[in-house]
């Protein structure tokens, strides 16, 4: 199975070095968020301008990775699709497109995004949030169908991940929002530490498995909010590696919540269990 990196914890590296670092580790795929030292445009819940992102210096970021020999699976994204303003949505759903087309200058066809969250900081808190008021799943399903149109302009994907405290807070929940915004460009990230609060791994596979295309791989501590790294909270990384060979092998495993100081010890947690289980990480 291809065990990738997320290089959204690695602020202190620029693309280069960070690409020359990962592959002297043996890591040959990465999920590009745009906080490196010499490409700081990454907002999470937002959007940043990117106006500076022409299409030669997109080529020049891809080149760091490529030329030593990492692939780019995917780009992180994470702009707010929830947002209950019309022309925020508008305005992020073009923002993503913006992000689309960065992705084609560097040769990228997949993307990674949550459905984001929102709460308004001049009103008392609702009782029922946002994410589960009975207006927000037709237009959050709504939403989906455009950013499929996009990805079908640009042949590209967009891959939603769930967290428990979310709009997609279940496996269940998001199977359901797979079904019905009924297409091929929407996929999903299971990243199984933001849901083992409330399902079982099992659970998880079972109900997602047609769609994933992709797999974060860190960890969480039961009934703790922050997540952390492969290897040091409460999830039962056998069993999640078993899963991930049975139901999605082509998936990569990505692991998250790393930097430069503590990637080597998730790396070696994971390539280990991997090992344990009989299945050659790459």
């Amino acid at each position: 199975m291809t065990v990738g990196m997320a290089t959204t914890g690695f602020t202190d590296c620029s693309n280069r070095q960070l690409a020359e670092m990962l592959s002297g580790d043996g890591v040959h795929t990465v999920q590009l968020f745009l906080t490196q030292s010499d490409s700081r445009y990454w907002k999470y819940n937002g959007r940043s301008d990117v106006s500076s992102l022409t299409g030669g210096r997109c080529r020049e970021i891809a080149a760091a990775y490529r030329d030593a020999g990492i692939a780019i699976h995917s780009i992180g994204v994470y702009t707010n699709l929830i947002h209950p303003d019309a022309s925020e949505r508008k305005a992020n759903l073009t923002y993503f497109e913006e992000m689309i087309k960065i992705g084609a200058a560097m040769g990228v066809r997949t993307f990674i995004t949550e459905a984001g969250h929102y709460l308004d900081p001049k009103a008392p808190a609702p009782a029922v949030p946002l994410e589960f008021q009975d207006a927000v799943w037709p237009r959050m399903v709504a939403t989906a169908r455009e950013l499929a149109l996009l990805a079908e302009k640009y042949d590209a994907k967009v891959l939603f991940e769930s967290f428990y405290r979310g709009f997609l807070a279940s496996a269940k929940r998001t199977r359901l929002f797979h079904e019905e915004v009924g297409s091929q460009r929407i996929r999903a990230l299971l990243d199984v530490a933001n849901l083992q609060e409330l399902n079982d791994l099992e659970e998880m596979f079972q109900q997602l498995g047609p769609w994933i295309d992709c797999l974060h791989a860190k960890d969480r501590k039961l009934h703790v909010d922050r997540g952390v790294a492969a290897g040091k909270g409460d999830l039962d990384y056998p069993r999640f590696v078993a899963l991930a060979a049975k139901f999605t092998p082509h998936a990569p495993l990505i692991l998250e919540y790393v930097g430069s100081a503590d990637y080597r010890e998730a790396l070696a947690h994971l390539r280990s269990v991997l090992q344990h289980a009989g299945i050659r990480p790459c």
